[in-house]
């Protein structure tokens, strides 16, 4: 199974710092942020990733390279270049499924490369079960958050993902989508992830899962200091 980083986003609330650095190639802990999903996606044995990209978007294949530095192979889908603009979630990932099927593989993985969760662990078996299972998505959610304070979607009891019903959860940008998800989505397209989520969720097709692990959205300056807390560093590069 291939996965899909998501590093097109201009970051703009994280300037002037994402005025000359993409946000995904912001360093925590020591190295940039899209190098855990890297690293964490090597150790569950996959060897592709595609990697979308928009705002200095030259700079990703510049630092990467051809991945195999970590024993994958990473592929480039440069919306800025092709297509003029960020295509945004939805139409970012519906642009690159030539990359992500290429094996003939219909599911796939996909995580925003902004966000931090250095426990997190893509489960291979978990995949082949998604797979198997049939639903078009599987979403993992973390608790509420200040920014977010009044969530995204519940979990029911039998593990689908919910517009209405409490708990609420805030979606946690990592999850596991089958291609027919983005039918409805053309390559080139700008389109965002929430229409579409609202649409399968409502014809009860994507499940979800609860993950306490440490994770952090790193959209502004106090929650970039939040993530280089968990590696007990708050100022500086990492």
């Amino acid at each position: 199974m291939r996965a899909i980083i998501l590093a097109a986003g201009r970051g703009e609330r994280l300037r002037p710092l994402t005025d000359h650095t993409p946000k995904p190639l912001i360093e925590v802990g020591g190295k940039p942020l899209i190098v855990w999903h890297i690293e964490a996606l090597a150790a569950a044995g996959v060897r592709d990733i595609v990697i979308n990209t928009a705002w200095l978007g030259e700079q990703f294949p510049a630092l990467l390279g051809d991945g195999s530095r970590w024993a994958v192979r990473l592929h480039y889908s440069h919306e800025q270049r092709d297509h003029g603009q960020a295509l945004e979630t939805a139409g970012g990932i519906a642009t690159a499924l030539p990359l992500l099927c290429a094996d003939g593989d219909e599911a796939f993985w996909a995580v925003s490369g902004d966000i931090h969760a250095p426990d997190f662990r893509y489960d291979s078996a978990q995949a082949q079960a998604f797979v198997e299972g049939g639903r078009l998505a599987h979403l993992w959610m973390v608790p509420t958050q200040p920014a977010h304070p009044l969530g995204d979607f519940s979990i029911d009891g039998a593990g689908r993902a919910g517009a209405t019903g409490e708990p609420r959860h805030v979606y946690g940008n990592i999850g596991l989508y089958r291609r027919a998800f983005f039918d409805q989505v053309r390559a080139g397209q700008r389109m965002p992830m929430r229409p579409c989520l609202d649409a399968a969720i409502a014809h009860a097709e994507v499940t979800a899962e609860l993950y306490p692990g440490r994770w952090v959205n790193v959209g502004n300056a106090e929650l970039l200091a939040q993530a280089r807390a968990l590696h007990g560093a708050v100022t500086g590069r990492d």
